[in-house]
């Protein structure tokens, strides 16, 4: 038999009964017994091949095999007993052995429970960390504690209590209380407890969740910082003063500004209205520049600590252009800026005409010889501080030049058509504003856009106006000035969208026409000179066919044509003959032409 059985806590528990006999003997008998303290309980009693059951309180769980060992159902804390297997061989004896029944229960994971109270960082007395449970667990469980990782063990700066409890049900619930002195450095220190316990075969933990510990100690350090939108402060920034320290509660702070007394006197230090060392300033001018300073008072030592800074905010301010009305010149003249500004920093100026008009200048001054109407406008004088990015101010001056009016002609020439309805614009531009009038009568609509005038007139076309044209005149008190618009009649176009193919088919047949109209012309002509030659004698046709044409001697070098018709003989029928008769139509003879005379 084995010495130890073990098994966990419900389940099935198998004790085995493993023996021989000598020769070729049998048992006699075989009893089964559990010892509880000093005294044995029969189970089961075999003799003659027959199971006899001893103990009632067992026979519900509790089963002997076919192999004689002995089976266990649903194991309780109430079955760890030692039992024994006894057999008897009759005249060779008997033989016994035990075996160890342990019965094991995993407890439930630990749980932790923090110190909330917070711990102070004096060690005249141990404080109490944490304290970790482990419930229901057999055998009892063993609680080991951890701080960032490395256990601890009960030495003068920590100390373990410890308790086991039995419950009704016979499991145990373990818990231990660490108390553990700590520093400034554990604000950041985790604790967490293990238990480990017993189950077959192999020892198991199981691990708490890590906590963090509240731990009070005193203010050493104070800081005081000035929080802005980019590191250099500029007028109309939101700044934030904030005053920390390093203590835990936090401590009470004071905001002060330190103003700075003139002819030698100490300087004053104005309270600020601050809340929890935090101080706001909307908006800020320079006004706000100065020295800060955050107090602090340390209740432990009652030492008074100081933290302070400088806030120096850029301004730009006074930025004025003279002259400052709006400036009237003659064509002509010179135009003379002057711009000005005070800042923090060292300035940049830039001249536009309009706010996106190209830079003119990049001093304080601003000159312009010969002006013309052109030159009227708003003239903007920026001012920057190139050592603060955004800090920048501009101011604008209008600048009107005195001229008479000139025309912006749209157009000199209007295609039109009788009848029909033409609008003519006329644009001039001038200082004082022009007046523009049209040289005939019509719809006019004006409209004014700063010294400058554009006119409409919606006239009729008729041959008058067509003769005579338009003109449009724009006058101030300085002139006058004129333009005139012709009418020309429109001529009509096919439509560049029309059809190519029926276009040239149409050129086609106009082509096909005019050369039958030639043609015919040609043979016009041929048939009035054959017959004017044939009136005059000149063609001696008769009626032979072929006739030989002979020059006299003397007339050798004169020339003779020799014509011969291709003619069909339908054609040729038409042909007359020396007396103006026909030939007729079988007639296939050759011609022939004298031409000396």
């Amino acid at each position: 038999m084995p010495e130890v059985v073990e098994v966990e806590l419900g389940q099935t528990a198998r004790i085995p009964c493993n023996f021989s006999i000598p020769g070729e003997g049998n048992f006699s008998y075989i009893n089964w017994f559990y010892e509880d303290k000093l005294s044995r309980t029969k189970i089961y009693y075999v003799a003659s091949g027959q199971v006899f059951p001893q103990d009632t309180q067992y026979k519900s769980w509790v089963t002997l095999e076919d192999d004689f060992a002995l089976t266990l159902r649903k194991v309780t804390l109430a079955d760890i007993k030692t039992f024994v297997c006894q057999v008897g061989a009759g005249s060779l004896g008997v033989g016994e052995n035990r075996t160890k029944l342990h019965v094991y229960k995993a407890p439930v994971p630990p749980e932790i429970k923090v110190n909330n109270a917070g711990i102070s960082v004096t060690c005249s007395d141990i404080p109490e960390i944490a304290t970790c449970i482990s419930k229901n667990g057999f055998p009892a469980p063993n609680i080991t504690w951890y701080k960032n990782g490395s256990p601890l063990w009960q030495d003068n700066q920590t100390n373990l209590r410890s308790t086991v409890t039995k419950e009704s049900s016979g499991l145990y619930t373990v818990s231990s209380t660490l108390h553990n002195c700590v520093s400034r450095e554990d604000r950041q220190s985790l604790y967490h407890c293990e238990v480990s316990y017993q189950l077959p075969g192999a020892e198991r933990t199981a691990a708490s969740q890590k906590i963090n510990v509240t731990i009070f100690y005193s203010t050493e350090k104070l800081s005081l910082v000035i929080l802005s939108p980019q590191p250099q402060v500029r007028e109309g920034d939101e700044v934030t003063l904030l005053c920390k320290g390093d203590g835990n509660p936090p401590p009470e702070y004071e905001l002060l500004k330190v103003q700075e007394a003139a002819g030698g006197f100490p300087p004053k230090e104005q309270n600020l209205n601050a809340t929890n060392g935090v101080l706001i300033l909307k908006k800020v001018k320079k006004e706000h520049s100065g020295r800060y300073l955050c107090q602090s008072t340390d209740f432990e030592s009652m030492g008074m600590l100081e933290a302070e800074v400088e806030l120096s905010v850029n301004y730009l301010e006074g930025l004025k252009i003279t002259p400052e009305a709006p400036i009237q010149l003659q064509q002509g003249d010179v135009l003379a800026l002057a711009c000005d500004a005070n800042g923090s920093q060292p300035l940049e100026f830039q001249w536009r005409k309009e706010k996106k008009g190209k830079v003119l200048g990049r001093e304080k001054r601003l000159k312009l010889s010969n002006v013309t109407l052109e030159s009227s406008g708003n003239y903007s004088c920026e001012v920057s501080v190139p050592g603060v990015p955004g800090l920048f101010r501009s101011k604008q001056v209008y600048v009107a030049v005195h001229a008479k009016p000139q025309i912006s002609p749209k157009e000199s020439v209007v295609h039109v058509q009788q009848n029909e309805l033409v609008n003519l614009t006329c644009k001039a531009a001038a200082f004082p504003e022009p007046t523009i009038t049209w040289s005939v009568n019509g719809t006019v609509q004006n409209h004014t856009e700063r010294h400058r005038v554009i006119s409409s007139l919606t006239v009729q076309v008729t041959p008058e106006l067509m003769l005579s044209g338009v003109t449009c005149t724009a006058t101030n008190k300085l002139g006058a000035n004129s333009h005139h618009i012709k009418l020309q009649l429109r001529i009509r176009t096919a439509p560049p969208g029309g059809n190519t193919t029926e276009q040239k088919t149409q050129e086609s047949k106009g082509v096909i026409i005019v050369a039958i109209i030639v043609c015919i012309l040609v043979i016009a002509v041929l048939g009035a000179v054959l017959y004017f030659l044939h009136k005059k004698g000149k063609i001696p046709c008769g009626r032979t066919g072929k006739q030989d044409i002979t020059r006299p001697d003397a007339r050798k070098d004169e020339i003779v044509v020799e014509v011969k018709s291709d003619k069909l003989p339908e054609e040729a029928g038409l042909l007359q003959g020396a007396n103006g008769e026909k030939r007729p139509a079988g007639d296939q003879a050759e011609k022939y032409i004298d031409l000396r005379h």
